[in-house]
């Protein structure tokens, strides 16, 4: 059940339509470069939220637009693939988050990019501000830092303050140094230990999951990453076998089984990442397009698991829901 539901997009649905005519009548097949990371079964919303976005532009795929797909299986797998989007000369490379815009951003610094869930990319070095990017890269953000410790605190709260909470990061996303170092102090604050668990590729997952288990944690926070996404099935599965309740930063994780989430409505970022495309075909420079901030945060709980993992969840935290899976 979905409790609250706001949307707000850069300008009027009338002048978004004439935009897209705009491009329709120019006669031009536009190539939209997409550098994903896998599988793609894991991103079929989000990227029907993209394809949506540039719908309602008035765009057709096929007809003026074409996007050219590119899933790497791993990180190291990322610049290749940017290197073949660029030799293919795309007007514009589509790279979702922190840990595609870094390959793209070495592959390229004239092909613009557009991202739609990063989540630092000033401090990262993607962007020179967010009102004035400054080079060929800008998008929508989210504020990764202020969710990952705003997540530790749902958790606490969810678990009744426990002593132990493990928190598996990263390290080939970016942005991740810089949010673990705010759980830790957030940890501090609370009275909380930390058992920080590194998982850059599937089976660390699985490790990580085990180390926390023998450290007896009471729950995991599992910080924002593209791999822990498309890994929804695992981590679940991992969750349940284990028995620690976990709370992630997408929905897409609870859908797939996990316990809670809190943090930005992807899909919204990457239907709004189709305004940003459309603006650079018509000539708009990245660098003049300011980056945007997510305006639609949710928190998602699923009781079919908790019911699964015998945990009540609390009725403070439960009022709060933006939507219940059951």
């Amino acid at each position: 059940m979905r409790r609250r539901d706001f949307v707000t997009l850069p300008g009027g649905a009338v002048a978004l339509w004439s935009l897209g005519a705009h491009a329709q009548r120019s006669g031009k097949v536009w190539r939209i470069g997409y550098l994903g990371f896998g599988p793609a079964s894991g991103w079929t919303s989000q990227v029907e939220a993209l394809r949506s976005g540039l719908r309602d532009l008035g765009y057709v795929e096929g007809k003026d637009i074409v996007i050219e797909f590119r899933w790497a299986e791993r990180v190291d797998q990322t610049f290749e693939l940017a290197t073949q989007l660029v030799q293919m000369k795309v007007d514009v490379i589509f790279a979702p988050a922190s840990t595609q815009v870094e390959p793209a951003r070495r592959a390229t610094d004239t092909i613009p990019i557009v991202f739609a869930q990063h989540a630092d990319p000033v401090g990262i070095g993607d962007v020179k501000s967010l009102s004035r990017p400054g080079g060929n890269i800008t998008g929508l953000s989210m504020l990764l830092t202020e969710l990952s410790v705003k997540e530790l605190e749902i958790l606490q709260e969810t678990l009744s303050k426990p002593a132990r909470i493990g928190v598996v990061w990263n390290p080939t996303t970016p942005s991740h140094p810089t949010a673990v170092k705010a759980v830790e102090a957030a940890a501090g604050k609370l009275g909380i230990e930390l058992v920080i668990a590194p998982a850059g590729i599937a089976s660390e997952i699985q490790d990580a999951f085990s180390t926390m288990s023998r450290q007896r944690v009471s729950g995991v926070l599992v910080l924002s990453s593209p791999l822990y996404t498309a890994q929804g099935a695992m981590l679940a599965e991992l969750q349940n076998k284990y028995r620690l309740p976990t709370i992630f930063a997408t929905k897409a994780n609870v859908v797939a089984g996990g316990l809670m989430s809190y943090g930005a409505d992807i899909d919204d970022l990457y239907r709004r990442a189709a305004v940003y495309i459309d603006k650079i075909l018509r000539g708009a420079l990245p660098a003049d397009l300011p980056v945007e901030q997510a305006s639609k945060y949710l928190i998602v709980i699923n009781l079919k698991t908790a019911n699964a993992l015998g945990l009540t969840i609390p009725p403070t935290v439960l009022a709060r829901a933006d939507e219940v899976i059951e």
